[in-house]
């Protein structure tokens, strides 16, 4: 847990500002080389995952990073989950009243059948939409689209920074034309290049500058 902290903290911001605040000094250069951290960037991470390994439950990370696998704006996957919430939905207002039935158990969730042959790569033609690189021409998912359909007739801000490695811009650039190609006609697309945030996926927590003046434009 606190080696996956540390390489997340990578990507929270960008190669630039790493190398501005740490470059390649080292924590006690009068010291002899080790294998434990050493250079000051390293310090800096062991800090991050050790404080993290302390505040949070591991368990808690494990659903948390599912869900965040499983989210999915699809239409489909959205029919599908609604049919699950629905069924569920005794069993929820059980819970709630304080009479919840016993957990069903089942041992099978989580065991791993593996095929008989191991998957090989195979190569893919690649089609016309996949060589596009500039998301305004690229096909969007029709299931996508509409997925995004009940948003038609709500305002959207969509803010997007060139430095973010972990959510990078053009997936905000796919997302802005998509709302717009389920008909939405008051979408607002900003990025921010690289020239005004370096703090890569962490400016929305520390620009407030640039990301608070758009949101504060935006609100009115």
């Amino acid at each position: 847990m606190k080696l996956a902290r540390e390489i997340a903290t990578v990507t929270y911001r960008s190669g630039p500002e790493w190398e501005q605040r740490f470059g390649r000094r080292r924590a006690d250069a009068s010291r002899p080389p080790a294998l434990c951290p050493d250079f000051l960037i390293e310090t800096y991470l062991d800090h991050a995952g050790e404080k993290w390994c302390l505040n949070y439950d591991p368990n808690s990370l494990l659903y948390v990073s599912k869900a965040m696998d499983l989210f999915d704006l699809g239409q489909e996957h959205r029919s599908r989950i609604n049919k699950v919430r629905q069924g569920n939905s005794d069993k929820l207002q059980a819970y709630l009243d304080g009479h919840a039935p016993a957990a069903d158990i089942h041992d099978d969730l989580c065991n791993l059948t593996l095929p008989e042959e191991p998957y090989e790569e195979k190569d893919q033609p690649l089609t016309e939409n996949a060589l596009n690189t500039d998301p305004a021409i690229q096909e969007v998912p029709a299931d996508l689209v509409v997925g995004l359909k009940p948003l038609a007739n709500t305002p959207v801000l969509v803010l997007g920074v060139a430095s973010d490695i972990l959510f990078p811009a053009w997936q905000q650039k796919e997302i802005a034309n998509t709302l717009k190609r389920a008909g939405n006609k008051n979408v607002t697309h900003i990025e921010l290049g690289e020239e005004k945030s370096l703090f890569g996926h962490d400016t929305f927590l520390l620009d407030l500058k640039n990301v608070g003046g758009a949101v504060q434009s935006f609100l009115g």
